[in-house]
């Protein structure tokens, strides 16, 4: 294997099947494969700062069913530099009255740099790239049927998803995931052994069912000559 295919490696293990992304997103429920920070918001391990950013991201999703994009951003560009300029103006004039001499109130902010440094914005072009190009392998052999059983599997989620577009517009989706994610991952952890349980007997079920169609299907099988060439 040369060098550039193991740069690949070192840096993120490329997805091996669609599916199991879209049919069960395994990281969001396993705290230890989250950062820190994610997980703490996620898992409410501090259910204030958790519950600030649920209500603030719900607030600003559920104005975009009732206002434009550029609507809501200026909205809400204005509510903070409001809040930022009545503070500095309370800050100078209780400076004023007190005849002291203070920083400004967001100079740990103005000081923090917020620049991208050109090492990490190369570092995220490279796994966008290695996921992209795994989504598009991917859906190019689902969409191909070279194998006809994950094919098949494919071609049901897409008939669902025609139901739940009919259902819901696309941000009524953003908003079902977002709330989604803050309560699923903690449901889960709280009756994990429960819900475990159930989950291994449903993809035993899955297993079994699909072993049989491959059986009487052996066009589904991939050819193992054609497995050496690749």
């Amino acid at each position: 294997m040369n060098s550039e295919n193991d740069d690949d490696i070192d840096v993120l293990v490329p997805v091996n099947n669609f599916l199991s992304i879209m049919i069960w997103p395994n990281k969001w429920f396993n705290p230890e494969k989250l950062p820190p920070k994610v997980e703490a918001l996620v898992y409410w391990r501090d259910p204030i700062s958790s519950g600030i950013v649920f209500g603030a991201t719900l607030v600003v999703l559920l104005s975009f069913a009732y206002m434009s994009l550029i609507s809501v951003v200026a909205y809400l560009a204005m509510f903070i530099q409001s809040a930022c300029i009545l503070l500095r103006l309370y800050k100078t004039a209780l400076q004023t009255v007190n005849k002291t001499n203070e920083s400004h109130p967001f100079q740990e902010y103005l000081d923090l740099d917020i620049r991208l440094p050109q090492e990490k914005a190369e570092e995220v072009s490279k796994l966008a790239v290695v996921h992209v190009n795994a989504v598009l392998v991917e859906l190019r052999r689902l969409l191909l049927a070279e194998d006809l059983v994950d094919s098949a599997k494919f071609f049901g989620i897409l008939w669902v998803l025609t139901y739940v577009g009919a259902l819901f517009n696309g941000l009524t989706l953003i908003i079902i995931g977002f709330v989604a994610l803050f309560t699923l991952p903690k449901v889960y952890e709280n009756n994990k052994t429960q819900i475990d349980q159930n989950i291994e007997v449903v993809r035993s079920k899955i297993a079994e069912l699909t072993n049989k169609v491959r059986a009487a299907i052996p066009i589904g099988k991939k050819n193992p000559e054609t497995k050496k060439k690749e």
